[in-house]
């Protein structure tokens, strides 16, 4: 354990805002309806010349700044309708980070308290908006990545189930179904039916899932493709690499058709690439998501492929050398 860790884990709620005589907000919010119905971005520059057209989300653009909001907030509406979160009763989950922030954001709005279990190598800058927003952070084990932070979770939802609400996003059908019912329309009538490859990271496996289920019941010749790092000790944040990780039960191993696995160095390449040659800052799994879409691009000519950009580059984009 962490020697700054250990009045985080005592179990104490102090750091954490009190709404015990709030009712939690609606979910019918001005802030809350911009969730989702992001741009999908012609990426013609970076494609030029490969005989193929390329597409993504701007996902960066959902109000917590990531793709994490559109699962966070299924999650948080099914919660706040089975009364799961009254009582000043805090919602606890385990993140990477994007999907932290995601919750802190939903409960500084909609009024519940937020206890967040992440890895203290998690981005800083999340780390702070985490902060920001009033949740509490329990830091875990770096070398066990998210995994460590999902079994940290459990023991402390186990520990105090009256009081800490566990949802799980990595065990949660919100969190597919939410881009089943919005990610994934919104990709088919964005392309107006022409798609032929979906690439898409693999994280908690929620985007590929619910987004590739939904575009294959649309056209069953659509090739779904996971992007992964190519091993457990990796840069790029939010992905997993699944032979060695926790598989989360939101990911769909029927839906996808391929895995690519992508180098940290080659996501960096990408991603300067991305703000050099299409105006995008971005992060480094949107970095790896391009260069798996790029790799399906120039073996399939004549494909359309659309793509996600989990989020914004959080440090300024690499200088080219």
């Amino acid at each position: 354990m962490f020697a700054s860790d250990r009045a985080a884990l005592s179990g104490s709620t102090a750091a954490v805002p009190q709404f015990e005589n709030e009712r939690p907000r609606e979910t019918d919010d001005a802030l809350l309806a911009a969730v989702g119905h992001t741009p999908l971005l012609p990426l013609c520059r970076i494609s030029r010349g490969g005989g193929f057209e390329l597409y993504a989300k701007a996902e960066f653009l959902n109000p917590s700044g990531s793709v994490k909001d559109r699962a966070a907030l299924a999650i948080v509406r099914r919660a706040l309708a089975e009364g799961r979160l009254s009582g000043g009763r805090v919602l606890l989950d385990a993140s990477s980070g994007n999907t932290a922030v995601a919750y802190a954001m939903l409960g500084a709005r909609l009024g519940f308290p937020v206890e967040l279990c992440v890895p203290r190598n998690a981005n800083p800058d999340r780390v702070a908006r985490m902060r920001a927003f009033g949740a509490r952070i329990v830091f875990t084990d770096p070398a066990e990545g998210s995994d460590g932070a999902q079994r940290e979770a459990r023991r402390l939802a186990d520990a105090d189930p009256e009081h800490r609400f566990y949802p799980d996003q990595y065990n949660h059908p919100g969190n597919p179904g939410a881009h089943y019912a919005t990610t994934g329309p919104e990709i088919w009538e964005g392309l107006h039916g022409r798609l032929t490859h979906f690439v898409a990271g693999v994280g908690t496996g929620g985007t590929i899932s619910g987004s590739g289920r939904f575009l294959k019941e649309k056209d069953p010749r659509i090739r779904v493709i996971g992007v992964e790092p190519t091993g457990p000790i990796h840069g790029i944040e939010g992905l997993k690499h699944l032979p060695t990780a926790l598989r989360p039960s939101t990911y769909d191993a029927r839906v996808v058709d391929e895995t690519i696995r992508i180098e940290t160095e080659e996501a960096s390449e990408v991603r300067a690439s991305l703000a050099e040659l299409e105006g995008l800052a971005v992060g480094l799994s949107s970095g790896a998501a391009v260069a798996a879409a790029l790799r399906v691009g120039r073996a399939h000519p004549g494909a359309v492929i659309a793509t996600i950009l989990p989020d914004s580059g959080h440090l300024a984009p690499e200088a080219r050398p």
